[in-house]
């Protein structure tokens, strides 16, 4: 997928284009809604900005990311058909920028049709809508395209509702928001190596950002691999304190080495996290959770 980091350079690329407009952070089906707005031209494609905003203005009130992986996002989009991506460094120094002035430029760019959501807002006191957005861009030869909120059971879709859902371990709710089930991808990093000791063979994946589910064991896929997963402190084996995914993949042919991607999908959980009496207890309780996991049709 092209990657543009300017408006600049979208403009110097000149592409016939539908562009959405947004943060983006889940990707999910209202964002998806968007995306399929800006359709139309001969290309469509997602303009964001990174950090969040929200992480610039308000860093006290940060949430975790849906989707903390940059390489996770493109795949979505990419599976999406969305072909190229434009991400806008967001500073406070562009959050004072006066909204008819982030406007013009949009349409410096030349793409001729633009979505976003009915009450996205932007420039210096969030001052710029989609209601001045259209009459800015009716003057300029640009389409404008306001779209509703998608709703699920009467409320809106949102990337705060996917949060909660996950917070709670409502793994169904949150994959019906977000249009697929829920993953994280992170390197795969050097860990204490128990598990290649008792027989079961761990990934440690490296996650700092991303919104995990409960503690628990869960059946994922990793990178299209059935397996299970541990999420938690590792009571019976550890002093109990860092959190962490830990992850058996039912397969033999996995990389040796460490430092490499893994996405991880979660399914279904299986139990909550405990501390077993010792290694022996832990061993037999891994092996059910394996062999549930192999047979369980999801």
């Amino acid at each position: 997928m092209q990657v543009f980091e300017s408006l600049e350079s979208l403009a110097e690329a000149r592409i016939d284009c539908g562009l959405a407009l947004g943060v983006f952070d889940g990707v999910h089906i209202g964002h998806q809604a968007v995306i399929d707005a800006a359709r139309g031209r001969a290309q469509v494609g997602v303009l964001t900005f990174e950090p969040h905003p929200v992480q610039v203005l308000a860093p006290e009130r940060a949430p975790r990311r849906i989707i903390a992986s940059f390489d996770l996002q493109k795949k979505i989009l990419t599976e999406l058909a969305v072909d190229f991506l434009v991400v806008l460094p967001f500073t406070r120094e562009f959050a004072a920028r006066e909204s008819r002035e982030f406007a013009r430029q949009l349409f410096a760019t030349g793409v001729k049709k633009m979505a976003a959501g009915e009450d996205w807002s932007f420039g210096k006191s969030r001052a710029g809508n989609m209601a001045r957005l259209a009459e800015w861009g009716s003057e300029a030869g640009v389409e404008i395209v306001a779209v509703e909120a998608v709703k699920q059971a009467g409320e809106r879709i949102s990337s705060t509702r996917i949060r909660h859902s996950l917070e709670s371990g409502d793994l169904a709710s949150a994959a019906q928001m977000l249009g697929r089930p829920y993953a994280v991808l992170g390197k795969v990093r050097k860990g204490k190596q128990l598990g290649r000791t008792i027989g079961f063979p761990t990934a440690n994946v490296a996650v700092a950002k991303e919104q995990l589910p409960p503690n628990g064991v869960y059946i994922i896929e990793g990178n299209g691999i059935r397996g299970v997963a541990n999420i938690g402190t590792k009571p019976t084996v550890d002093d109990g304190m860092e959190r962490s995914l830990e992850v058996h993949l039912f397969s033999d042919e996995l990389p040796m080495e460490y430092d490499w991607d893994l996405e991880v999908v979660f399914l279904k959980k299986i139990r909550d996290e405990k501390k077993f009496r010792g290694i022996e207890e832990l061993k037999k309780q891994i092996a059910q959770d394996v062999r549930l996991a192999q047979r369980e049709t999801i």
